[in-house]
């Protein structure tokens, strides 16, 4: 009887010892596919216990052999593929045996299983460090399957060196390795793009960098995330990397470096509040995180420049406007990792633009750069449309007060769309009058001249060109046309809408002298000036006859 118990026992501490492998030597799929060899997916075999087994009380079980018997629970339940059960019954032997490698790497198989590579990680770094005196090849090759689903490709590579020098025919790490290099080539050629600023190919790498991780199941790193974001920042696609902010913020939440970038592409699009409310958010997570403290600041300085220079521009003070707008444009800058400087810098540009008061070119200089940072910006077209007006860029005008109409409708007021209706209706008249003839400019006159302005300018142009000083006679003949035109408000209101106004719009360039009201006291007083007579007659140096209409 004595033999046979001693028998029994020694048999207990045997089975203790045994090592699960699932029936003829083949493990289950982690992805429930069919069972596969542990040469091909070792990540999933369960490893045997290297303890032994003391003598168990007769009155408490022994803690190792619960320890085994939890883990033997846990294989059960890693074949039947409830993983969390298992991690359940691996984590209850730990608690018992904190020191065994083997409950850590099967518990990293079950996480593994789950794609929970992090926590997965975890547990294979400890297995490992525990069994560095005879490190297993099946947790080297578990804890680089974790390293590159992680996407640490170079410790994975150097987990894999270590397998292939212990065994430098497996196969599992042979394949591992293929993949793990394909990595770390697609990762040298984003940094390469990187350091050109070749943004396309950068992201065309960043994409195939994600890609072998998606192909594992596996968490793209936080510094990948905030690669992707600041990649999208440098294109100037502020939607996309609007997108990437908040995928990445949602992804991890308590990331300063992810808040913070999030807070500077708010920064670059204008958003000026939320992207302060974002770096402080971050700071109060990492006080001493150097992104968030440089935004913090940034923000700050152009929110209250900015502010001055709107503030200056309403009461008219446009030089203290310009320079408040011009030091904010330095705080922002036009680096090409930040897009440019982005909307912010777009909007500052415009507003300094509508500013430069009779600098039309350095106006023109500046809207024209704010555009292109910010194509739609309905404000800014108006801006460059009126300053095309103004240098008499009449086609470019009327095609920007079009655009900037088409874009008010969805982002401006009704009354922004009224506004800019009269005006394009101005500058289609101002463009069709420019193909005919200008009075105002034959006159010397702005367009919104009085009519004692008229009246001066048409004296002081018919003597300058009058033919009996030697004047342009066709010359003559404009001014006096002009000011049959201008001086009568029924005509000025029908040419200024670009209406024909007694044939003088014709296309000839040319209009009938006909119907033409000289003032006879504006004539007298040019004849006098001529030396004339009584003033009551008046010929062309033509020597035909006076023209209908001219009664002095």
């Amino acid at each position: 009887m004595a033999a046979k118990k001693k028998s029994g026992k020694n048999a207990s501490r045997q089975g203790a010892k045994e090592i699960f492998v699932n029936g003829s030597n083949r493990t289950p799929s982690v992805n429930g596919g069919p069972p596969t060899s542990p040469q091909m997916e070792p990540s999933v075999e369960l490893q045997a216990s290297t303890s032994s087994s003391p003598e168990p009380t007769p009155c408490e079980e022994d803690p190792v052999v619960r320890a085994e018997r939890l883990k033997e629970e846990g294989n059960t339940m890693f074949r039947e593929k409830n993983y969390i059960q298992a991690i359940d019954l691996y984590s209850q032997a730990l608690a018992l045996q904190p020191s065994e490698p083997t409950y850590l790497a099967n518990r990293a198989a079950s996480y593994m299983a789950l794609k929970r590579f992090k926590a997965g990680l975890a547990d294979c770094q400890q297995a490992a460090l525990l069994q560095s005196d005879k490190p297993s090849p099946k947790t080297l090759i578990r804890l680089a399957r974790c390293q590159l689903a992680t996407g640490a490709s170079g410790p994975a590579l150097s987990s894999l060196r270590e397998v292939l020098a212990l065994e430098p025919k497996n196969t599992a790490a042979q394949q591992l390795q293929t993949k793990v290099l394909a990595l770390e080539a697609h990762l040298r050629n984003f940094e390469g793009a990187r350091s050109k600023k070749d943004w396309s190919m950068a992201r065309l790498a960043l994409d195939k960098c994600e890609q072998t991780i998606d192909g594992e199941g596996g968490d793209i790193p936080v510094e990948w995330r905030c690669w992707r974001i600041e990649l999208e920042v440098a294109r100037g696609h502020w939607d996309a990397a609007s997108i990437a902010a908040n995928a990445a913020l949602r992804l991890d939440s308590n990331s300063a470096d992810i808040l913070a970038l999030r807070g500077l592409v708010l920064f670059l699009t204008a958003k000026l509040p939320g992207a302060l409310q974002h770096a402080i958010s971050a700071l109060r997570l990492d006080p001493d995180n150097l992104r968030a403290k440089k935004l913090r600041q940034r923000v700050k300085a152009v929110e209250r420049l900015k502010d001055e220079g709107n503030a200056s521009f309403k009461v008219s003070k446009w030089k203290e406007a310009v320079d408040r707008y011009s030091e904010a444009l330095d705080v922002v800058g036009d680096n090409e990792e930040e897009g440019k400087g982005g909307q912010i810098r777009a909007t500052l540009l415009s507003n300094r633009a509508t500013t430069l008061l009779d600098r039309y070119e350095d106006a023109l200089v500046d809207v024209t750069t704010s555009l292109e940072l910010h194509p739609t910006s309905f404000k800014a077209l108006r801006t460059r449309a009126r300053i095309n007006l103004h240098l008499e860029n009449y086609d470019a005008a009327v095609g920007d007060f079009k655009s900037a109409l088409e874009y008010a409708e969805v982002e401006g007021s009704a009354a922004d769309g009224r506004s800019l209706r009269t005006e394009l209706r101005q500058a289609e008249a101002d463009l069709k009058r420019s193909k005919t003839k200008d009075y105002y400019k034959i006159l010397g006159l702005q367009k919104d001249c009085l009519d004692d302005e008229i009246k001066k300018a048409y004296r002081r142009e018919s003597l300058k060109h009058h033919p009996d000083k030697g004047g342009d006679e066709e010359k003559f003949k404009l001014v006096a046309e002009a000011h049959s035109v201008l001086s009568d408000p029924h005509k000025r209101r029908q040419y200024d809408l670009g209406n024909d106004v007694d044939g003088s719009m014709n296309s000839s360039g040319m209009g009938s002298m006909g119907g033409f009201q000289m003032d006879p006291e504006d004539m007298a007083n040019i004849f006098m000036n001529f030396g004339g007579g009584s003033g009551n007659t008046f010929f062309f140096r033509s020597g035909g006859p006076p023209r209908s209409g001219f009664d002095f």
